[in-house]
């Protein structure tokens, strides 16, 4: 049996893979390693993995965001070792999960696109181009978290259409103080704009929204995918931003000659289908 895993700060999914094929599926609070002590994620896999799968586990591949340095990789499988024994643990970034996921062992252009945004060029084994993604204040285009901040920054300018204006107002207890202490003074920023984008959608066949979007697609191509060969390679993309809009994302796409592929909400069924496919043959 090996162990597949994509993880965030808030939740894992897990899914163990047996030989014949069968699969369990499980959900366990999140893994950042960056932001959680060995001790902790012990604790997690023990009570909450350990009794649904066994501790018959050949090789675990962990994929998460805080995954950004070899040590990190080395202190992720030295907390795995202490619960699957016998497991070699293979850590890798959400980038690559979403490129495995999206392309399998095929090259093409990988994005993620959810409440931050990134991309690369995946060979089919793995990422060999990257441009850096920013983070929400210096990048991130087309993410929850960018959309949000264009959002928030119309409205505490006041260039919000009266209607969208009002319906804010109304549904958020937020003034510019407000805004100001969520953003510069409060953790995680970027999750907090990201948040608008439930009312970005309940108003995206608004003119404002529109736009917005569109624009905010249109950046994403221009500053990143521009940069890698897209006339030979389609545009693979996970994540609920570009799952949820994918019709102006598809538009957007189309006006500036960019040719989409596949479009995930979440990366696990790839990845599971990317590793299903190795184990099997092995």
């Amino acid at each position: 049996m090996i162990l597949v895993a994509d993880s965030g700060s808030t939740k894992v999914d897990w899914v163990a893979i047996k030989k014949d094929g069968s699969v369990v599926s499980v959900k366990t609070s999140g893994i950042n390693p960056v932001f959680i002590t060995k001790e902790k994620i012990v604790n997690i896999l023990e009570m909450s993995l350990v009794p649904v799968i066994g501790n018959e586990v050949e090789r675990v591949y962990f994929y998460g965001a805080g995954v950004v340095s070899d040590s990190v990789g080395e202190d992720l499988g030295a907390a795995f070792r202490d619960v699957f024994p016998n497991a070699p643990c293979s850590a890798a970034s959400d980038m690559l999960a979403a490129a495995r996921a999206l392309c399998g062992d095929k090259p093409g252009i990988a994005c993620i696109m959810g409440t931050g945004a990134n991309s690369c060029f995946y060979d089919g084994e793995k990422m060999t181009e990257h441009v850096n993604a920013g983070g929400f204040i210096l990048g991130d285009e087309a993410s929850g978290g960018y959309f949000g901040k264009r959002l928030v920054s119309d409205f505490i300018k006041g260039l919000l259409p009266k209607d969208l204006n009002d319906e804010f107002i109304k549904r958020y207890d937020l003034d510019y103080l407000k805004i100001v202490d969520k953003v510069y003074k409060q953790p995680v920023p970027s999750r907090f704009l990201a948040s608008f984008s439930y009312f970005i959608e309940d108003f995206r066949n608004t003119e404002y929204m529109q736009k917005l979007l569109k624009s905010g697609f249109r950046d994403f191509i221009e500053r990143n995918i521009y940069s890698y060969n897209y006339k030979e390679h389609c545009v693979n993309i996970v994540g609920s931003i570009a799952y949820v809009f994918q019709k102006e994302l598809k538009e957007v796409a189309q006006e500036c000659g960019v040719k989409i592929g596949n479009i995930l909400k979440s990366p696990i069924d790839g990845l599971v289908e990317y590793h299903k496919k190795l184990y099997m043959a092995q």
